[in-house]
């Protein structure tokens, strides 16, 4: 299923750092952990994930390093910081509040672990 660009947009951010709070990551290697932990339902591609990962380490949520892979190939790697976990845990507690919202509104159909 496809979803509305707006719709994404809000919850991207906090699916990146989710993500990222498992460890550090490469751009190509995030987006395929987004798609499969999301059971393909979430995919960023490369015109909206770079952007974001930009923006995150503008707002110093994430850092980024080259590095060089094991192909000598460089890879830019990023991870979470301190100030990127701080914002996710209250990222996830607002998207909590709006499922519990939502599931008055659904009758139930709705979790967030």
């Amino acid at each position: 299923m496809k979803f509305e660009s707006q719709l994404l947009k809000g919850v991207a951010p906090v699916v990146v750092l989710e993500v990222l709070s498992a460890g550090r990551m490469y751009g190509y290697e995030l987006s395929q952990a987004i798609e499969q932990r999301s059971g393909r339902v979430l995919t960023l591609g490369k015109g909206t994930l770079y952007p974001l990962l930009y923006n995150l380490e503008a707002k110093k949520l994430v850092s980024a390093k080259w590095e060089s892979a094991q192909t000598g190939r460089e890879r830019r790697y990023y991870s979470i910081t301190g100030k990127g976990k701080d914002e996710l845990a209250k990222q996830k507690a607002q998207l909590k509040e709006l499922t519990a919202g939502l599931n008055l509104v659904f009758g139930g159909a709705l979790k967030l672990a």
